[in-house]
């Protein structure tokens, strides 16, 4: 006869039946999740309101820009983005004569951005321009 193989009634078992355990969890889970009031509560939020940015004044003799340590760019004193920029040199090439740009990138500013705006100035058409400040570079690599 053949033997079979079967765990004698000595010997514990060692695999737990964990299908009872998961059936239960599911259970609570689908109760928990039917208990749970709906959010019948509202909260008034108040937004901000769609402001306009601050209006740009374009000297029709000079106008400044300046390239900030952060990136920013500053025209005449106020704070401009790159399209307002474009814009703004588009408006001072319209202007007859033309006023003098003058570009002075901050000491600690970015070498790549304020590459980046004179290429925006250059695709402008802006034809009288000119850099200011540099004197405070005038004894750049030189000791003492």
């Amino acid at each position: 006869m053949a033997a079979i193989n079967a765990p004698r009634a000595s010997e514990p078992l060692s695999e737990l039946n964990t299908t009872p355990l998961i059936d239960v969890l599911l259970v609570l889970l689908v109760m928990f999740i039917i208990t749970i009031p709906v959010a019948t509560n509202t909260l008034e939020v108040a937004l901000p309101s769609e402001t306009k940015p601050p209006v740009v004044q374009t000297n029709p003799d000079r106008n400044l820009l300046v390239v900030t340590q952060d990136g920013g760019l500053l025209w005449n004193g106020s704070g401009v983005s790159d399209g307002q920029l474009a814009q703004l040199l588009a408006d001072t090439r319209a202007m007859n004569p033309e006023p003098q740009l003058e570009y002075r990138p901050d000491a600690d500013a970015s070498y790549n951005r304020a590459a980046h705006v004179l290429t925006i100035i250059k695709a402008s058409g802006i034809s009288n321009m000119g850099f200011s400040g540099n004197e405070r570079y005038r004894s750049f690599g030189k000791a003492g």
